[in-house]
């Protein structure tokens, strides 16, 4: 609920203007009301309006009489030429909206429309975004990075077993590279730092059994530290920004993030997870710790994590033996309770 409250809020106080008046203020410098009405080519009360929205939005902007306005805090804003350029050849074409439902849905529309493979769409603000397992997606504008990415497969959805957590390497890989050096994985699709989750995976996949398949592979990064997505979520949330000592650039990292993911998909389609199956075990959080799975029927297990299948299924050691599983939710135990 509080997620549809935000998500609400964000899409009544975001519309054009607001993303103009935003965009004239990323830089964190001051800027008059008179000249941002001239740049944008709006009146001076269409700027004001553009202010009040992007307040109401939770920007913190600051008025001077006689300088104009700022943003207390600078905001990197998407820019499809700039990703694209930053590609540097990579075989991805990105499209970038201000406002979309879901990346996820908009993409696989896409390819039921039959769009090539090697596309991505990103959005400042997802009205619908989602999790796994039905759970909202919770975004603050400017803060996180939401995006998606369609692939086709020759193969069929069943031979794609394990491709959430050779994303998860692709990904791991860009953000530890971009900041975070104690980036980890934590099965099946999230991406983690000790203070909490920094990343999430969501991959959708339509075709035939046999093959073709399309996937469509979307991911969610925490980027720089917002109390409101902090409020709304159950768990423990890390950010990019604080790990880097930094402010990152949001284009420059999803240019890097599709890079790598690029040069992953593409040794996972040829090889499959086996190939990546030794440097994800390496990235495992959990990897031989004592963990709790509880499984989609609400029964849990007890036992110690001790890697993945090549076919990306949890492996549990319990007294019974050693397990595997496809579905369910992980979780550290500490003196016999799960944490």
């Amino acid at each position: 609920r509080a997620g549809g409250m935000q998500s609400a809020m964000l899409r009544a106080a975001m519309n054009t203007m607001a993303f103009q008046t935003l965009r004239a203020l990323a830089d964190g410098a001051f800027h008059s009301g008179e000249d941002m009405a001239r740049v944008l080519g709006v009146t001076r009360s269409a700027v004001w309006y553009g202010i009040r929205d992007i307040s109401s939005a939770g920007f913190a902007i600051e008025k001077v009489r006689g300088r104009g306005y700022r943003l207390c805090q600078p905001v990197s804003l998407l820019d499809a030429a700039r990703v694209q350029q930053a590609l540097d050849g990579t075989p991805v074409t990105i499209e970038i909206f201000d406002t979309l439902d879901s990346t996820n849905s908009r993409l696989m529309q896409r390819a039921t429309q039959g769009a090539p493979g090697g596309h991505a769409l990103a959005a400042e603000v997802q009205t619908a975004g989602r999790g796994r397992r039905g759970r909202v997606w919770h975004s603050g504008l400017g803060h996180t990075l939401t995006f998606s990415l369609l692939w086709h497969f020759a193969q069929g959805a069943r031979e794609l077993g394990g491709l959430s957590l050779a994303v998860g390497v692709a990904l791991a890989r860009a953000l530890r590279a971009a900041g975070a050096p104690a980036a980890q994985l934590k099965w099946p699709n999230d991406v983690v730092l000790p203070a909490g989750k920094l990343a999430g995976i969501l991959i959708e996949m339509q075709g035939d059994v046999l093959g073709p398949s399309t996937a469509v592979i979307g991911a969610g990064i925490n980027v720089r530290a917002d109390a409101r997505v902090q409020a709304a979520v159950d768990q423990p949330v890390a950010d990019l920004e604080t790990a880097a000592g930094q402010a990152i650039d949001r284009n420059l990292l999803l240019a890097r993030l599709l890079r790598e993911l690029s040069a992953v998909i593409e040794v996972f389609a040829r090889d499959g997870f086996t190939a990546l199956r030794d440097e994800w075990q390496q990235l495992h959080a959990q990897q031989d710790q004592p963990v709790c799975l509880l499984l989609p029927d609400g029964k849990d297990i007890a036992g110690i994590a001790r890697g993945v299948a090549e076919d990306g299924a949890l492996l549990l050691e319990t007294a019974a033996g050693l397990s595997r599983h496809h579905s369910g939710e992980v979780s550290l135990r500490t003196g016999g309770v799960a944490v």
